[in-house]
């Protein structure tokens, strides 16, 4: 037993010093006062008093995190027995489907940590910590245990890793040999690969996920691309069809030069230029146009005379106008058909003309960016991404990603190491979305659990311009709204003050390892519970592979040693000394 209450301030205790050993800081203690128990954790000591953080309070076998009262001057204080240190570690009601083992203790020896499945998986979840402190370790580590569980296997879990670097494949290729139903896929970015390429099927994306794509930047740019998403639902019609939805959109951009106000001149090159790049049989600069006598082609018809102007202006306005549809029936691509890059680069030209950039150069300007990124997608290797022979629905897309020589796979690595960054937000927001969709149109609330594990998570979930351009972000829904329909996040990440506030304040659960940069540190101090000063001490000064675990999972914050990865994933730093000497 430890000596006296001295003195009680704040959920502070200061205690006498007693009978305690001298190697007894950070450890737990039990304050017994009448029917009440309390359970604190030493924080500092000297020859004769002890300091005690007031953690909460145990009612039977459960610990209450937080207090709503505080013990008396004559209470009694005790070092915490073992069989209530297993209530605090998540031991004491272990169960194969709601337990997993986490790590072990750092402050007593060999004691296993575990936390509960349910309320870690059931929410988002965040991994935090420096480069080198441990965390993609950490987090191969916490997936094995899963996977690895001897009592139980989660054959009907799924998760997508968003992985940065190609880091993962290493540490989950193998779990097949741990359970025969497990498995794990992996598609690369990397051409020359044997492994499976990223698959993104075009016509499954939404508006938004083209406007990703192409990284549109300012809301004027939207309507050009769902124009070009119409036309690429029009020019899949039958064939006689689509020549009379042409040549009515060719037939009011050259009504639009006529008004344009330009010299003559002007109109007539324009026109030229229009037509030499867009026509059809019936409508291009060799189309003859009839009159009372004699027949001309179109291009004759533009030349300019003597006074300077076009004399069969009213002739040539007349004849363009018998082409110009009333109505035009269009509507988005509805994922029933297959299209390619070069199908909506094709729809993209007409939705140019349709929308009359030709006499508005600010509008030009901005179309003209999203055609060029159009153009080097389709130019790039990256265009092996979008090339798919057959058709697919949504549906039988996600039994592809989550299947393998027809037994499912739980884990979905998708390496985005060999594209840029710009692309890789995007495709990482397109999953996202793909599969936030899937469950919500597709699957009953709650009965498909899907987890997204992104890791360098501040390379994608940021506080960018998606919600003033797109009138929301993909992450930041699913922080919000993915709960109710089983998407749930995993953010593995090195510099959280880059991450969306909105997304990280809706973490439930907090796995930090050393994590030393003031900006940092400040950042996530108002959107996380439970922490303090204290704590925040604690985590600057973790040993490698030592984390501070807490949230919803866990009994109270913990400081725990994580397992290494077997196989680890391939995230070590690189041995200087061995590599120059």
């Amino acid at each position: 037993m430890l000596g006296k209450i001295l003195e009680i301030k704040n959920n502070h205790l200061l205690v006498s010093k007693g009978e305690a050993s001298n190697d007894i800081i950070n450890l737990y203690v039990k304050i017994i006062d009448q029917d009440d128990i309390f359970i604190g954790e030493i924080s500092a000591f000297n020859e004769q008093n002890i300091e005690i953080n007031l953690l909460g309070e145990l009612k039977g076998k459960k610990f209450i995190y937080g207090l709503n009262k505080k013990p008396t001057l004559a209470a009694h204080v005790e070092m915490l027995p073992n069989t209530e240190l297993d209530i605090l570690f998540n031991a004491a009601d272990y169960q194969a489907k709601t337990h997993l083992y986490f790590g072990k203790s750092a402050l007593y020896e060999d004691r296993a940590i575990y936390l509960n499945i349910n309320k870690l998986f059931a929410n988002h979840f965040v991994v935090l910590g420096n480069t080198g402190s441990g965390k993609s370790c950490g987090t191969a580590r916490l997936l094995q245990n899963l996977f690895y569980k001897s009592d139980a296997c989660p054959t009907n879990a799924t998760f997508f890793i968003i992985d940065a670097y190609g880091e993962y494949k290493q540490a989950f290729s193998q779990i097949n040999y741990v359970h025969k139903d497990l498995g794990y896929k992996n598609y690369t970015t990397d051409i020359s690969s044997h492994d499976e390429l990223l698959p993104i099927p075009l016509w499954l994306l939404s508006l938004d996920d083209i406007c990703l794509l192409l990284d549109v930047n300012n809301r004027s740019q939207i309507p050009i691309v769902e124009k070009a998403l119409k036309f690429v639902t029009i020019f899949k019609k039958e064939e006689q069809t689509v020549i009379k939805y042409k040549n009515s959109i060719i037939a009011k951009a050259l009504l639009d030069i006529f008004i344009s106000g330009n010299t003559p001149a002007q109109i007539r090159d324009q026109i030229f230029s229009v037509l030499s790049r867009y026509h059809t049989q019936d409508l291009n600069l060799d189309t003859p146009i009839y009159q009372p006598g004699y027949t001309r082609p179109l291009k004759q018809c533009l030349m300019i005379d003597d006074t300077g102007k076009i004399r069969d202006m009213e002739l040539v306005i007349n004849f363009l106008s018998d082409y110009c549809l009333t109505e035009m029936d269009l509507a988005l691509p509805d994922g029933s058909f297959n299209y390619s890059l070069n199908d909506l680069l094709y729809a993209f030209d007409f939705a140019l003309i349709d929308e009359g950039i030709l006499n508005d150069q600010h509008v030009f300007e901005l179309a003209h960016a999203l055609r060029v990124k159009l153009a080097s997608i389709c130019d790039s290797e990256a265009s092996k991404f979008f090339h798919f022979p057959e058709h697919f629905s949504l549906t039988e897309f996600m039994e592809k990603l989550t299947y393998k020589d027809g037994q499912k796979v739980q884990i979905v690595n998708l390496n985005l190491h060999n594209i840029d960054d710009r692309f890789a937000k995007a495709v990482a927001k397109i999953y996202a979305k793909l599969l936030f969709d899937y469950n919500k149109k597709h699957m009953a609330k709650g009965q498909n659990p899907l987890h997204i594990v992104l890791e360098e998570a501040h390379r994608y979930v940021q506080n960018d311009r998606d919600s003033e351009i797109l009138g929301y972000n993909i992450f930041e829904r699913i922080a919000k709204e993915g709960r109710k329909y089983a998407v749930l996040l995993g953010l593995i990440s090195q510099r959280p003050s880059e991450l969306s506030a909105t997304v990280l304040s809706q973490c439930q659960n907090f796995i930090v390892f050393k994590l030393t940069h003031p900006a940092d540190i400040e950042y996530i101090k108002p959107m996380i519970p439970y922490v303090d000063e204290e704590m925040m001490e604690k985590i600057k000064n973790l040993p490698t592979g030592n984390c501070l675990a807490f949230g919803s999972a866990f009994v109270l914050p913990t400081i725990t040693q994580i397992d290494l990865a077997t196989p680890s994933p391939t995230s070590a730093s690189c041995n200087i000394a061995e590599k120059w000497f």
